[in-house]
């Protein structure tokens, strides 16, 4: 498996079989892959309150269920051998709705469209979903992801809360499963701090 190097990046190189690589087709077989809630707490508080989470909104080369890898700040390429196991967008709904069942805090959360009526309705928009390549060693990575949510009141709709998690977490190596532990690795840390602060503030 070849590790990044600067003259690749700056060729903008497609051979190979590392993660910088993009080339596949229908015919590539690629593994699915998905990543972990907060893990269920032993006695989870019991709140009174429904929370909705919708689908996190996001644009461009983040609307699949593609791993993606920026070698360069304004490229965007994937792994050729691994995908999500859903669009990326609805990971991320997946996971929060899950680490926030699994917290407790409220008494019922689910998804739009099945058929709740919230108290509060928890939006976000992931504006870094991604790994590109680590100056700390050759072929090393870093994982980045930035998240905004925002909670919203649905009595008046007015916004009861912002605020921005971001996460970064170094990869030691460009193979396909190191990259995924460090996603994984980083949205839990994003998980854990804003379930806790979707509980304090909307529970």
């Amino acid at each position: 498996m070849p590790h990044f190097h600067p003259a690749l990046i700056l060729s903008l190189a497609l051979t190979g079989c590392g993660a910088i690589s993009a080339v596949s087709d229908a015919t590539t077989r690629m593994d699915a892959y998905t990543l972990s809630p907060v893990a269920t707490v032993a006695a989870p508080a019991k709140g009174t309150r429904h929370l909705v989470v919708e689908l996190p909104t996001t644009s461009g080369a983040l609307m699949s269920d593609r791993i993606l890898i920026k070698p360069i700040p304004y490229q965007a390429q994937y792994l050729p051998d691994g995908r999500w196991t859903e669009p990326m967008p609805a990971l991320v709904q997946t996971l929060l709705v899950t680490s926030l069942q699994n917290m407790g805090g409220f008494r019922l959360v689910g998804r739009t469209g099945a058929g709740l009526m919230p108290d509060a309705t928890l939006m976000s928009e992931v504006q870094a979903f991604h790994a590109e390549p680590s100056l700390a060693a050759e072929g090393a990575m870093t994982v980045r992801i930035s998240v905004i949510m925002t909670l919203i009141g649905e009595t008046d709709r007015r916004i009861i809360a912002t605020r921005r998690f971001t996460a970064q977490t170094p990869v030691p190596s460009n193979e396909t499963r190191a990259i995924i532990a460090g996603f994984d690795s980083a949205l839990r840390d994003i998980l854990q701090e804003a379930v806790l602060w979707t509980i304090n503030t909307a529970g």
